[in-house]
């Protein structure tokens, strides 16, 4: 490991989290926001004995925080991605057969669990950034608790900055809790509240001019979406300076857009990253000592009544305001420009509402069927689905014929659990191929589950010939996963 690196709060705990984990299997870490958990834990982890020379995976909510944190430690190796450390993301993978830690997107995780249900070769996986309680957040954890019973020696660790640990430490049959209290620098907050009827662009446009006057270096601006990213970046590239440059980051960026935002600024010139929840755990920014935040987000809500899933913009919790002004402190003392009311940070949640409350749960019904069990209760879930959510998604898997009136799950049932995809789209497909238009299929299902391929036109034969004809890499790397899609359907027809 590189000895010209920079002491972060993490390393003070190091050696107590390392004896945790030799004297039990399960552990949980709490560190606050720029503490350094998330690249510095995995790498201490590799020189435990009880590793022997097992891999150590690691999962992250999103793709950008995997592919980062996998090249950050790659770095501060003095290698590549793909040696010691590398990663496994929906349509990208880099890893060889030296590595030995992995950084894979938690859906990921879900596919190597369920093809592999012992995990061999894997001595730890390490669930990082977990108070954001995704749907397969919480399926993983649950899995690789299964998976501990029949493997003593499989290390389970949960991390987070903010997050329930005396509720977790429960769940993991009381295990040692480890906490990093220290910051790696101070955050000033500074409360910008909206004036009456102003628009959310014109509030953070004025505020982030008004930042980039009183502070130096570099801002984080968190909106709630691309729609607001886009005005905001139209406005601030009319006013700022020419010495000031305008960096979106979204999830449907390509990744070297994505990676572009990331960058450090060029030497004598500042950036403004205006970011969604893409930014708010696990990237670190270099230069970014400023922090704008709508206290805003964008999240997914489903809707019984037409079992489809919505964008709401909802306010955060304190747990994610939280994790937003650390991103300022993660490289220097900084400033976060909070744009609501001091008093009104008591009123928000505590934490988010776990997905497994409020999603479709089909595509977990359909992985737990898969795993062998009917009833999510025998399951170790820090939230049990709702019952009638469950009942819903059981009711739709019979529908699709992909479990029997027992919730057993059938021949159809494992066709579909091989597609990496809501089991809805993995019936098309699967059916499809039957008639021969199992690729026609796989190019839909891409479109539907890939935001943004083809354009945001709502004729989906549109968007349809504009993916076909577009010659990006996202474009190219999605055709060949919809090829692979149809190849599967061929195979489990």
């Amino acid at each position: 490991m590189s000895h010209d690196r920079p002491s972060l709060p993490i390393d003070d705990v190091l050696p107590q989290l390392e004896t945790a984990l030799r004297d039990s299997a399960f552990a949980v870490l709490v560190a606050a926001p720029g503490a350094g958990k998330t690249t510095r834990v995995p790498l201490a982890l590799l020189r435990a004995d009880w590793r022997a020379d097992g891999r150590i995976i690691m999962l992250e909510p999103r793709r950008i925080a995997a592919r980062a944190a996998a090249h950050f430690m790659a770095k501060s190796l003095g290698e590549e991605v793909g040696g010691t450390v590398g990663y496994r993301v929906r349509l990208d993978t880099r890893v060889g057969k030296n590595t030995r830690v992995e950084v894979v997107t938690e859906g990921v995780f879900t596919r190597m669990i369920l093809d592999d249900p012992e995990l061999n070769g894997v001595a730890a996986v390490i669930f990082d950034e977990f108070h954001e309680r995704s749907l397969d957040g919480d399926l993983g954890l649950a899995l690789a608790l299964d998976t501990a019973i029949l493997r003593p020696d499989l290390r389970i660790l949960v991390m987070s900055a903010t997050l329930d640990s005396a509720r977790m430490s429960d769940l993991l049959a009381g295990a040692p809790t480890v906490m990093s209290e220290g910051r790696a620098y101070p955050v000033e907050t500074r409360y910008v509240p909206a004036k009456p009827d102003s628009h959310i662009e014109d509030h953070v446009v004025a505020t982030v001019l008004m930042a980039l006057r009183e502070e130096h270096g570099s801002a984080l601006v968190f909106l709630p979406g691309e729609a607001e990213i886009r005005r905001v970046a139209e406005r601030l590239g009319k006013q700022v300076d020419d010495t000031t440059d305008i960096a979106p980051l979204y999830g449907r960026l390509s990744p070297q857009e994505q990676d572009r935002a990331i960058a450090p600024a060029r030497a004598g010139r500042r950036k403004v990253v205006l970011a969604t929840t893409i930014a708010q755990t696990s990237l670190t920014i270099e230069g970014i000592r400023i922090v704008v935040d709508s206290g805003l987000a964008r999240v997914p809500v489903y809707e019984a009544a037409t079992a489809l899933t919505r964008l709401e913009t909802r306010k955060i919790s304190q747990a994610a305001a939280t994790q937003r002004q650390g991103r300022a402190g993660r490289t220097e003392a900084g400033v976060c420009y909070r744009l609501w009311n001091k008093g009104q940070t008591a009123a928000m949640p505590a934490f988010d509402t776990p997905e497994i409350l409020a999603a479709d749960l089909t595509p977990l019904a359909l992985n737990l069927a898969a795993w062998g069990v009917s009833d999510p209760a025998q399951m170790q879930f820090i939230d049990q689905p709702p019952a009638p959510a469950w009942a819903e998604a059981t009711a739709l898997l019979q529908k699709l014929d992909a479990t029997d009136s027992r919730g057993q799950i059938t021949a159809e049932g494992r066709a579909l659990a091989a597609f990496p995809l809501h089991p809805r789209l993995a019936h098309m497909i699967h059916r499809a191929g039957e008639s021969g238009c199992a690729q026609e299929a796989a190019e839909l299902a891409a479109l539907v589950s890939e935001h943004g391929l083809g354009g945001d036109a709502i004729d989906l034969e549109e968007r349809l010939r504009r993916f076909l004809a577009d010659g990006s890499p996202r474009a190219k790397d999605a055709k060949a996963l919809a090829a692979r899609w149809a190849k599967l359907a061929a195979s489990t027809g």
